[in-house]
This record gives C-alpha cells, sequence and structure tokens, in this order.
C-alpha cells in the first residue's frame, strides 16, 4: 500500500492505493467518524454492478443507503444532482452523515457536489473505479455539467480521504484505461520530464499494462497534482496548469455531445494541439512526431473529428472556466515540466486549427 498525504490550505487528507484497499473503509469510520449517523453511497449502473458487492457487507452498521446514477457523464446533470440530493432527503441523512463516492470521475463530480452542498456541507470519501479518477479524485473540484460547458456548476471540496482500490481497476475496458492513462502523461509533461522519459520508454501497450507499472504511475500522477493542488486549491495560478490539454479537449467533448467521447481521448487531441502551440509560440523543443507516434500505437485518436466546426469549437474555449474576458488562454509548455500561461488570438486559434 502506499500513501500520499495531501495538504491544501482547507484540508490535510490521505490517499490510499493498494490492491484491497477498499476493505479498510469501514474501520477508518469507525475510527475517524465515531458520531457517524448514516451513509449514501452514490455510484452508477456499471460499477454498482461491478464492485457495489464488496463494498455494501461492511458498511451494515451504518444502514448504508444506495443511489445508482446513469453511467459516464450522464450522472452530472441538475436532473440528476436533484435525484441525488432527493435521496438524502427522503432516507433522513443530517450533518454527521457521510457520502461515498463509488465510480469513476463522473461519480466523484457528482457525489463531490452534492456531499458539498447538503446541509451546506457534509463529508465525503472517494473511492475511485477508474484510472482517470486519479485525478479528479484529487484536489477538491467537484461539479455537473451544463449544456453550454463542462463542469461550469460546482465548488473547491475537499473529500476526507481517497481510497484507491487496483482491484477495481482490472476490469475496465480498453477505452476507459486510454482514457485515464491520457491524464497520466498530462502530469508527466507538465511537471516530470523523468516520469515522461520513463513513461515514453516502458509504457508500450496499454492492454498489458502490469499492476507495478500501473501502480507506479498512478502515485506518480497523484503526487504530481499533489504538487499543483497544495499551493493553489482553488485554481488562482498554477493549478490552472493541470488544465494542460483541456481547452480544446473539453470543447471536442462538448461538441460531439457529452459521453459521445472520452474525455481522456479528448484531452490527448488537446495536449497534441497544444504541443503544436508550444513550438511554434513558446520555444518548445519537443519530438512531437516521436510522441505522436508512441501515442497512436497506444490507441489514441490525434486528430479532431473531422465533422467538427473549428468556428464551433472556438465558440466552446472561449466559454472554458480558463477564458477571461471572452479571451481563450492555452496552458503551452516551454520545456516539459515547465507551463506557461497564454492568451491566443481568436484569428491564430483557427488558423492552428485548420493546420492541425
Amino acid at each position: 500500500m502506499e500513501t500520499i498525504h495531501i495538504q491544501t490550505v482547507s484540508k490535510k487528507y490521505n490517499v490510499f492505493v493498494g490492491e484491497g484497499i477498499s476493505q479498510d473503509i469501514a474501520a477508518f469510520l469507525a475510527s475517524n467518524f465515531r458520531k457517524l449517523t448514516r451513509v449514501l453511497i452514490i455510484t452508477d449502473e456499471t460499477v454498482a454492478e461491478l464492485h457495489l458487492k464488496h463494498l455494501l457487507p461492511q458498511l451494515s452498521e451504518w444502514n448504508p443507503v444506495v443511489y445508482t446514477a446513469p453511467s459516464g457523464e450522464k450522472a452530472k446533470t441538475f436532473e440528476v444532482y436533484y435525484q441525488a440530493l432527493s435521496e438524502a432527503l427522503e432516507n433522513h441523512l443530517d450533518r454527521k452523515s457521510l457520502i461515498l463516492a463509488l465510480g469513476g470521475g463522473a461519480v466523484g463530480d457528482l457525489a463531490g457536489f452534492v456531499a458539498a452542498s447538503f446541509m451546506r456541507g457534509i463529508p465525503f470519501i472517494q473511492i475511485p473505479t477508474t484510472i482517470l479518477a486519479h485525478d479528479s479524485a484529487v484536489g477538491g473540484k467537484v461539479a455537473i455539467n451544463h449544456p453550454l460547458g463542462k463542469n461550469m456548476i460546482g465548488a473547491f471540496y475537499q473529500p476526507e480521504a481517497v481510497f484507491y482500490d487496483l482491484d477495481f481497476l482490472k476490469s475496465l475496458p480498453a477505452k476507459e484505461i486510454r482514457s485515464g492513462f491520457a491524464e497520466v502523461i498530462k502530469h508527466a509533461l507538465i511537471h516530470d520530464s523523468t516520469f515522461y522519459n520513463w513513461l515514453i520508454s516502458n509504457i508500450n501497450d496499454l492492454n498489458d499494462l502490469t499492476m507495478n507499472q500501473l501502480s507506479y504511475s498512478l502515485v506518480k500522477g497523484i503526487q504530481v497534482k499533489n504538487h499543483f493542488v497544495s499551493q493553489d486549491e482553488k485554481e488562482m495560478g498554477i493549478r490552472a496548469y493541470l488544465n494542460f490539454g483541456h481547452t480544446l479537449g473539453h470543447a471536442i467533448e462538448a461538441e460531439m455531445g457529452y459521453g459521445n467521447y472520452t474525455h481522456g481521448e479528448a484531452v490527448m487531441i488537446g495536449m497534441i494541439f497544444a504541443l503544436k502551440l508550444s513550438e511554434e509560440l513558446s520555444g518548445l523543443s519537443f519530438n512531437l512526431e516521436k510522441f505522436t507516434t508512441w501515442v497512436e500505437k497506444l490507441g489514441y485518436q490525434t486528430k479532431i473529428p473531422h465533422h467538427l466546426s473549428y468556428d464551433k469549437l472556438l465558440s466552446k474555449m472561449k466559454q472554458d472556466k480558463k477564458s477571461v474576458g471572452e479571451s481563450v488562454r492555452f496552458v503551452l509548455l516551454e520545456e516539459v515540466g515547465r507551463p506557461i500561461l497564454r492568451e491566443i488570438d481568436d484569428s491564430l486559434i483557427l488558423d492552428s486549427l485548420q493546420k492541425f
């Protein structure tokens, strides 16, 4: 088991990473929440069928309630958010109750926002079941989507702990492995050239990852996330660097329709676009051809879906949370491990999209 200590201005907590670590949750609750009245598990249809049976038996002391959301980004709607709150109210949760987020990034975002807003805030614990959630489960960003933008309605609200059971990752389909591993690659690019070189030298097939490779990659990614979050909890400065690849990536997700294109696969296209901009605008010296060949071998698409409108993508980028006064800001790299924020003119973005 690995324990990563997360320290932000508002809260300190631990991320526990290991095979079978979710079996320690009941003991953690008994030790840290002696007056706990009720537990609400928020999960989704896919995860409930696979993993709920492993969690429920140890929680019988608190008579747990289960709310099952739709799978994927469909969990992050106003309607589902309202239903989850209603479930909490109808089952008489109070300020001494607690929420467990059992699922991927979408479930974690939904459950965290429910916890942040129910009775003005009750504790919650993240139990990630995807690789992608190594990023979203740490750092306290919780949110739901609006048709006009991803994660536009939310809060900064830290969990009490994160239990990252690697056994849960063994059931992931290939596209979810790719989606999550894109964020691992992002963490290396923005902060750790040594880690990036290790990835490109050692990871050749995402369907054949060893448990040691996966554990090492996830722990390194969480440590990078902690580096930025610990210094800038509410994204007033350097935490924005974690959005590398997300400006275009979120726009692609929105234009494709949430859930029709995985988050990580969209972000990978966004990262390649940002790397190209970095070569042209910030002097990045980088073997982009080698990188693109590598990620294509791992199964990623590297081009914008051909039917998407560049004007509509630009419009979505202007609605991004990082935009200021409708000026689009991109995270670029001066070199691997040295990110910067830069505003880019609309005309240059459109020109670059057409060339890309």
